[in-house]
């Protein structure tokens, strides 16, 4: 059993990329949760930090609490509805970043590779023939002395899919507390995944709008 000890980072509080009628779109630091949970503690989340400065704000879709990076609210309905749809119908692009245990060969591939809960400890995934499909593309970015730093552009959004993929290719993400052996774990403080940009269609404008946050790795 995985015992989570919610300690959500204060600094910094709101990183705001960029504000307009529509959307809200932010950069997420690791360690913060998406949307609260249900126990009092998990509050402080980055709808709730959002929704204190635009009351507005609607959460759209979600990242990992212990990924940091890009995360897109709407505001109105309208554009929520817009926005959601576009998730749904794998038409907003993502790029991550993450560092991964080992030298990853070959350098460049697809993984598909079904997923499915593992139904007596939730919410750990594992790669099932009898799970949702999916795929992810990756292409290694840098060797290093112990590691490889990776680009990851999922083509679904299966819960926990890269970090599990990463696993199932023998590359466990530094830092990965959920999945990682102690080695890789403690290789990090913190889980080396970011969610490095998002492209969408901006749903008043209708023109493709990519928002980037540089990985520090």
């Amino acid at each position: 059993m995985h015992i989570f000890s919610y300690q959500p980072p204060s600094i910094p509080w709101l990183d705001i990329r960029h504000v307009d009628k529509d959307i809200i779109v932010i950069n997420k630091p690791s360690g913060l949760l998406s949307n609260p949970g249900r126990a009092p503690e998990t509050h402080d989340c980055a709808i709730s930090r959002v929704i204190e400065r635009y009351p507005d704000a609607i959460l759209v879709h979600r990242l990992d609490c212990d990924t940091s990076g890009i995360l897109i609210f709407a505001r109105n309905k309208k554009a929520e509805s817009h926005l959601k749809t576009q998730f749904q119908n794998r038409e907003a692009k993502k790029v991550y970043i993450a560092e991964v245990a080992g030298h990853v060969s070959p350098l460049s591939g697809q993984i598909d590779l079904a997923l499915g809960p593992i139904a007596d400890n939730p919410p750990f995934q594992q790669v099932s023939t009898q799970g949702k499909a999916a795929i992810t593309d990756y292409q290694v970015l840098k060797l290093r002395d112990n590691s490889t730093l990776i680009e990851l552009r999922p083509h679904t959004g299966r819960t926990h899919q890269l970090r599990v993929h990463m696993l199932a290719l023998g590359h466990p993400i530094l830092g990965d507390t959920f999945y990682a052996d102690k080695a890789a774990i403690n290789a990090s403080p913190r889980l080396k995944l970011h969610a490095k940009s998002l492209s969408i269609i901006h749903p008043y404008k209708l023109t493709q709008m990519t928002f980037v946050s540089p990985e520090h790795f």
